[in-house]
């Protein structure tokens, strides 16, 4: 497997609240994105924090026959406690949060989990789709049928998140599982990558941009020609 990340302030935003991690040991491959909320330095700080945490958590405790599904769970909760506490304890953090969403590939098989609205996407030659679900306002209403999917994407305040990672003392999050094949390829990515290009465009980087660096670097390039008003961070993984 390799993977690729990169992160990126944009045009518009002083700081970069974004982060995330790669760790690729023998079969397995984990990856995380974070982008934190709170203000310059705590959603930073909220957002480091937690891939930090989450990273550690998974490596200790993914040995050989571990649950992944389980040890992921445990990892976002000890992420979570984390960044609670530092919120607690530090007024400057006071209110922090972050998203997180990460992808654990062991073999053929592939989990993530997610809170808030940072995104895993699979991708072959014959499509995209989604791994994950939002924790959104707008994807609450598009599940109750108050809005649809294309109104979803320039409806105002469509980045309210619903779950965080750090601003209560516990958090929900969503474990997904699937298999797959040699063509497969993931991308993590934060709400400003994806509120920018579309599914196809998506797709399109994916399938033929070539090795995970240079296709990170495309899709950063063309965030940053769309005005890139939020930070920017890409994660891609492939065999």
């Amino acid at each position: 497997m390799r993977a690729f990340g990169l992160t990126d302030r944009g045009a518009v935003r002083p700081e970069n609240q974004d982060s995330y991690r790669i760790l690729i040991k023998s079969d397995l491959l984990l990856a995380v994105v974070c982008d934190g909320m709170g203000g310059a330095a705590a959603g930073a700080t909220a957002s480091d924090i937690a891939c930090s945490v989450f990273m550690a958590c998974c490596e200790e405790k993914l040995h050989a026959g571990a649950d992944i599904k389980d040890v992921m769970r445990a990892a976002v909760e000890e992420a979570n406690r984390a960044v609670y506490e530092r919120a607690q304890s530090d007024l400057t953090c006071s209110g922090m949060g972050t998203t997180l969403t990460a992808l654990c590939v062991r073999g053929r098989d592939v989990y993530a989990v997610n809170v808030g609205d940072s995104r895993i996407y699979a991708a072959d030659e014959n499509g995209i789709r989604m791994m994950t679900k939002d924790h959104s306002v707008v994807e609450w209403m598009v599940q109750r049928g108050e809005l649809s999917s294309e109104q979803a994407k320039h409806y105002p305040g469509k980045n309210m998140i619903t779950r965080a990672v750090g601003t209560d003392p516990e958090v929900e999050c969503d474990v997904f599982e699937s298999r797959r094949s040699a063509s497969d390829q993931y991308l993590l990515c934060s709400d400003g990558l994806s509120n920018l290009l579309g599914d196809q465009e998506l797709l399109f980087e994916m399938v033929h941009g070539g090795n995970p660096e240079t296709c990170c670097r495309r899709l950063l390039e063309i965030a940053m020609n769309r005005g890139a008003p939020d930070n920017v961070t890409a994660v891609l993984v492939c065999d």
